[in-house]
């Protein structure tokens, strides 16, 4: 049973704080491949439009100097990755959404005994899967606003707004509100892509977009961090233009959620319950959102959050008196504190062939 600590444990933050920086010190010059790359729809976009310095793997970059870590970036869409990952004691993820985020990555590193950072493949896969991760919740007594999916075939509309998604991908990315039975095509289209996947159809519900962070820490507990509202200024919701800020407009404003105890313990019982449930680890951002009632109900799971210096986990840590070098120092830790890979398989042995099978594929 997973220790949870709420913030207002701020001495066990603080001695977690020393714990880190202690190990630290005996762990300088630890390897680390940060893991890079124009990947997903959601990466391309953030390699493409946001500027460099508002990116996570900028200051991901940042806090590994300072730790004194010897690190990298590898991109996993060049040939050499594979080879070169192998090489680092640790690595950490700053993919998301399919490949980097839905246990395909995580999968590669236990193959190849890579200690990563964060969620293993199991609960990467079904954090990542919006479709699936509803359904999970539904079995775990979780809250959340109905929906249904939609996989081609007649549209129906219920008189409703409702937020169309596609199954895969964050940032909001392919995400619309719907507000008109006409405009529905269009959105369904547009989330399901090119390749006609299963599309989430959910309720929209009014309410106080809150999102709570998690940290695993030494020892094994789990820090839950203040819950947080955003609020998009000159945006419907919080869509992915406005979460990339690329004219730093400052459209959005995140602050410490103003609610009623009892809707801060309902967010606190079900952040819990996921990360158990889910069989989370290391790190995850929960997003709910909050009626007028006072009901909370969970959208969205993120195995990982972003981890740019103004995000709203990188915020929610500070709250709690953890930099944004001790968050990435936690995440380190709990990847290397994991007990050893102890499966009998064999040492990978890199050649030209890999090279020269895509080449034929590619034909």
């Amino acid at each position: 049973m997973t220790l949870f600590l709420d913030s207002s444990s701020k001495q066990a933050a603080h001695k977690a704080t020393e714990e880190l920086r202690a190990w630290r010190q005996s762990r300088r010059g630890l390897s680390v491949a940060l893991i890079y790359g124009p990947v997903s729809a959601e990466d391309r976009l953030y390699h493409s439009k946001c500027p460099v310095e508002q990116r996570s793997v900028t200051a991901l970059g940042e806090a590994l100097e300072e730790i004194g870590a010897r690190w990298d970036v590898l991109d996993p869409t060049q040939p050499d990755f594979i080879s070169e990952l192998v090489s680092y004691d640790v690595a950490l993820s700053n993919l998301h959404g399919p490949y980097g985020e839905d246990g395909r990555l995580q999968g590669l590193l236990d193959y190849l005994r890579v200690p990563y950072c964060g969620s293993g493949v199991a609960a990467s896969a079904v954090a990542a899967d919006k479709i699936l991760c509803k359904r999970v919740m539904l079995t775990l007594g979780v809250p959340t606003p109905g929906w249904r999916v939609w996989s081609g075939g007649p549209v129906n509309w219920a008189s409703q707004a409702v937020m169309v998604k596609p199954p895969f991908g964050g940032s909001s990315v392919g995400m619309s509100l719907v507000r008109d039975a006409a405009d529905l095509p269009r959105a369904l289209a547009e989330a399901a892509g090119e390749s006609g996947e299963e599309v989430l159809v959910e309720d929209y519900v009014i309410g106080t977009p809150v999102t709570v962070g998690m940290l695993e820490l030494p020892g094994g507990s789990v820090i839950v961090f203040p819950p947080l509202t955003t609020e998009a200024t000159d945006a419907e919701f919080y869509d992915a233009d406005t979460k990339l800020d690329v004219d730093s407009k400052g459209a959005v404003t995140v602050r410490a959620a103003e609610l009623e105890p009892v809707a801060l313990n309902r967010i606190a019982r079900d952040a819990r319950t996921l990360w158990d449930g889910i069989g989370l680890r290391g790190s995850a951002r929960i997003d709910f959102i909050v009626t007028e009632d006072g009901d909370a109900y969970v959208l969205e799971v993120n195995s990982t959050p972003g981890m740019s210096r103004d995000s709203n986990f990188a915020v929610g840590a500070a709250m709690v008196g953890l930099t944004h070098t001790d968050v990435v120092l936690a995440m380190l830790h709990e990847a290397l504190a994991r007990p050893p890979y102890d499966v009998p398989l064999p040492t990978p042995v890199f050649s030209s062939t890999t090279a020269t099978r895509e080449a034929a594929v590619s034909l």
